[in-house]
Formats: structure tokens, C-alpha cells, sequence
């Protein structure tokens, strides 16, 4: 496992390579909620953002067969919270995905938490970004950092 934190000016970044195995996801919580902890947010917010790591790195998990990285970026009171993974198979991001075997359930949960999902698709996989307000209950403007 790789962990790097990275403060700037204008954001700061913490990212963690992560195997592929069923405790993963419950590595990514607890690392999650530790450093945002630490990184300020209201309580309640953090619970959202950890509930949000919880299900991107579950569908990685999940839906790929290799490891995975996770990137929490804050930017004044945004967050991004990123996972790259190894699959080019872009997940149904909208209201109306069909529910099936699969799932589509997570990304109703996220957006109803406020979270602003951007998939990034790349050669040999993909990055889902969701982007979080710290401070309200939605999402800030612009796109993900």
C-alpha cells in the first residue's frame, strides 16, 4: 500500500494505492475518515464522504480485478474524492440507470448525498470522481479538482 499527502496553497491531497481484496473497502473507510478528520468538515459531512469512499471503492472492488487508488483532494470546501481502477467499462451514472444484478443503487445514494459524480475514462481504466461539499449539504460549483 502507497500513501502520499501532498499540501498546497490552494488544495490538499492525500492518495492511497490499495490491493485488491475484500478488506479493502474497510481499509479505505478508516483511512478515509482519519485523514479528513483531520482535515477539517463538519461531522456529518465526513460520514457522507466516508459512505461515499466506501461505495467507489466497493464498486472497484467489486466490478474489476486489480487494485485500485484513491485520491481525497480538499480544495477550500470542496472535496474530491477519487477512485482510479483497471476496468475501461464506464459505470451508469445517472437517476435513471436500470437496478439490476450489477447494482446502480450507489450512485442514487451518492447523488442523493449531494456528491457530483465525473467518470474519467482513460487507456487501461478509468477514474470516478465525486466532488462533496465540506460546509453545506451539496456540492460546490465547478468540476472536480
Amino acid at each position: 500500500m502507497i500513501t502520499t499527502t501532498v499540501s498546497a496553497p490552494a488544495a490538499t491531497r492525500h492518495s492511497l494505492g490499495l490491493p485488491y481484496n475484500w478488506r479493502t473497502p474497510a481499509t479505505a473507510r478508516r483511512v478515509a475518515a482519519r485523514w479528513l478528520a483531520g482535515n477539517g468538515g463538519r461531522p456529518d459531512r465526513t460520514e457522507d464522504a466516508v459512505l461515499i469512499v466506501s461505495e467507489l471503492v466497493t464498486n472497484a472492488v467489486r466490478h474489476t480485478r486489480g487494485p485500485c487508488v484513491l485520491t481525497l483532494t480538499i480544495r477550500e470546501t470542496l472535496l474530491d474524492i477519487a477512485v482510479a481502477d483497471q476496468s475501461e467499462e464506464l459505470p451508469q451514472t445517472s437517476w435513471d440507470a436500470p437496478l439490476d444484478e450489477r447494482g446502480g443503487l450507489g450512485f442514487r445514494l451518492i447523488r442523493g448525498l449531494g456528491g457530483r459524480i465525473k467518470v474519467v475514462p482513460a487507456l487501461g481504466g478509468k477514474t470516478v470522481h465525486v466532488v462533496l461539499g465540506l460546509e453545506d449539504d451539496g456540492a460546490g460549483e465547478g468540476d472536480p479538482p
